[in-house]
């Protein structure tokens, strides 16, 4: 299992990624997306609003369930990640990297996110 040590997460399985320009990146950890089994699509809608850290953004079907999906931070979400729409099981491939889910303008700060170890020691692997 995967942990970069260059990101944030959380115990809902969700992890963030500066961006660059005041951005970040969202997706769902390696485990979460091992957990969940083929990931068959995403559904964002809450695209140009602004939420607070906690807030459901979306949801994630994959073949025999489907899980809310859970802003890291309180932030504006910018985009959902174009690629899903055609190819959402690049989620599976590439949770860190291609399988980004959406990118948001943090409106506050990252406390309360767990390093990579931290996140680790919450899954006991």
């Amino acid at each position: 299992m995967n942990f970069p040590p260059d990101y944030l997460y959380t115990k809902d399985h969700e992890w963030l990624k500066d961006g660059g320009d005041g951005a970040a990146l969202v997706g769902i950890t390696d485990f979460a997306q091992s957990e969940l089994g083929d990931i068959v699509f995403v559904d964002v809608s809450s695209v140009g609003k602004t939420l607070d850290a906690g807030a459901v953004f979306g949801t994630i079907e994959a073949v025999k369930t489907v899980s809310d999906l859970y802003l890291p931070v309180a932030a504006e979400i910018l985009e959902l990640n174009p690629d899903l729409a055609s190819a959402p099981e690049v989620i599976n491939q590439d949770p860190y990297g291609k399988g980004w889910i959406v990118k948001i303008r943090p409106t506050a700060g990252v406390s309360g996110l767990l390093s990579a170890d931290e996140y680790k020691a919450t899954l006991n692997v």
